[in-house]
């Protein structure tokens, strides 16, 4: 099973990049992590936000795979608690199935995105910057394996 994060936005920190390379690699190897980062709209004074936010999702629907579900990052998605995402993942895991996730920019995501999503999930009703949310998400996938696993990480 695949994991892809598909991310607007390049050129994170590198606490970032250590972040989630550090998650992604205490991973098993049939639960991969793959990221997939994507070009920022045009922004600034007198951009179109609308125009560069549709430019995102195209670029985001491109990246799904065929076959993936996908998981939308929404502030608006339902919340899990760490152990309905460990539930979650071994639903997903028993299905076989690879998952997109996705991670908009500084506006969200594109309505097509969240209309081609399964399931549309919420971190936090917090804003978070979206370095930090590549970071929580990576843990989070992480620590839900280790539950599913009986791993000592969660306790």
């Amino acid at each position: 099973m695949r994991l892809k994060i598909i991310a607007v936005g390049t050129k994170m920190p590198a606490w970032v990049e250590t972040g989630v390379q550090e998650y992604g690699k205490r991973l098993p190897p049939e639960l991969k992590m793959e990221w997939h980062e994507l070009s920022l709209g045009q922004r600034g004074k007198g951009a179109d936000v609308k125009r560069a936010m549709a430019k995102e999702g195209e670029a985001m629907l491109k990246a799904i795979g065929r076959n993936d579900k996908v998981v939308a990052l929404d502030v608006k998605g339902k919340p899990w608690s760490t152990e309905q995402l460990a539930g979650q993942l071994s639903d997903w895991q028993f299905q076989g199935c690879d998952y997109s996730f996705l991670i908009g920019g500084p506006d969200g995501l594109a309505p097509e995105c969240l209309t081609r999503a399964d399931l549309k999930w919420s971190l936090s009703p917090l804003t978070l910057p979206h370095p930090l949310v590549r970071i929580v998400l990576a843990e989070q996938l992480y620590r839900a394996w280790t539950i599913n696993a009986g791993h000592p990480y969660h306790k």
